[in-house]
Parts: C-alpha cells; structure tokens; sequence
C-alpha cells in the first residue's frame, strides 16, 4: 500500500516555509508523494486569481520528484470540502494510506470540519508547528493532545504526528505585505516564484 500526503491550501504564494514542510513530511513518514492542492476559492479570503497560484506552484515544486499538484478542486462547484476532497484523490489513487499535512491553527478546528469525525479516522495527520505563535513543541503537542482528547469522548481514534522543522517566520501574507510596499522577497520564496510574482504585477503594481 503505498503511502500519500494531502496538503491543501491557498499558497497565495507558496513560500520557502511551505516546501519545507511539505520536504519534512515527505521524509519523515516516508511519503512516496505530497500532493499539494491549491483551493479554487477560499472562504474568507481574497486570493490571487487560481491560475496564478496553481503556476507559482509548479514552479516552486517541479524539480522536487516527490511533489505534485492536483487540480481536483478545479472542477468543483460551491464550497469545497475535506472530504470530497479526499475522495476524490481516493478514486485516482487507489489502495493509499493517507496523510493530511495541515498547520497547528487548522487542526484545532477539525473538530468542527464538515464530517470532520469521519474523516479524522480516514487519514494520519501530520501536523506544522505554528511558525508565529511562539509555542514551544511541548505546548504544540499539548494542543494536539487536546483535540485528540474531543475525538476520544465521543468513542473516536485519531492518529496524528507533529512535523520536525525549524521555525522559519515566513507566510504569505507577509509576503504580500513586502510587495504591496515594494519591499524585498528574494530568499522568502524560490526566485522562479519571486519572478513570476514581479512579471504578473500581483500583489502590487511592482514586485521586487
């Protein structure tokens, strides 16, 4: 049976602290592949168009054998949800352990996902330390034991594991700050992805 990660998100835009996450899991869990899913629209959010972030994406990974982007979300009309996410990726890749690569800040509501108890028992969860928040791995991994603690009261089994990476205080809406104020975001993303940035005027009318 082999062994996949799931790791969803806006990538608006993908950044170094991203790929690190999605290299640790990829290694210390022995992933054949991560496959990264970029949302079509996110809730609450005013994202860069869809097409952009899907193409800094491929930028960012396509050196990286085991990475790759899944389009699922593409089709996919009104709110997309975990779940029709995973089955969707259920039915491409058949006979698969999943993982779901998420950070310290999403697995605390998982809870209150949409069928979210059935679908914490359908996969392994690989969680990122928050890179911002200051805990310490202890209190990271006390969190998790907490929202491990709401699963067993209602008679539920989730397995889950906290990613090994440095601390690096990078995101995107830092990044998008930086632009919007013409300031530096060279070694904050990969330099294809900094160009695409510059050569699309996202973000701001000029990106250095």
């Amino acid at each position: 049976m082999q062994q996949l990660a799931i790791f969803g998100g806006t990538f608006d835009p993908i950044h170094w602290g991203h790929l690190l996450v999605a290299e640790t899991a990829l290694h210390q869990v022995s992933l054949e592949k991560v496959i990264w899913v970029p949302s079509l629209n996110p809730p609450h959010k005013k994202a860069a168009l869809f097409e952009h972030r899907v193409a800094m994406l491929q930028l960012a990974i396509k050196d990286n054998p085991g990475f790759t982007v899944s389009l699922v979300e593409a089709n996919r009309s009104g709110t997309s949800y975990a779940m029709n996410t995973l089955n969707d990726l259920s039915a491409s890749y058949p006979n698969t352990h999943w993982y779901w690569i998420v950070g310290l800040d999403t697995f605390q509501t998982l809870p209150r996902w949409y069928r979210g108890h059935e679908l914490a028992q359908m996969c392994d969860w690989l969680i990122a330390p928050r890179l911002l928040g200051g805990e310490t791995i202890t209190q990271s991994k006390l969190i998790c034991k907490q929202v491990e603690e709401q699963f067993k009261e209602q008679s539920l089994t989730i397995h889950w594991q906290l990613l090994d990476i440095p601390l690096v205080g990078v995101s995107s809406s830092l990044i998008r700050k930086f632009c919007c104020v013409r300031q530096s975001i060279r070694y904050l993303v990969p330099e294809t992805v900094r160009s695409y940035i510059t050569n699309n005027n996202l973000y701001s009318n000029k990106s250095e």
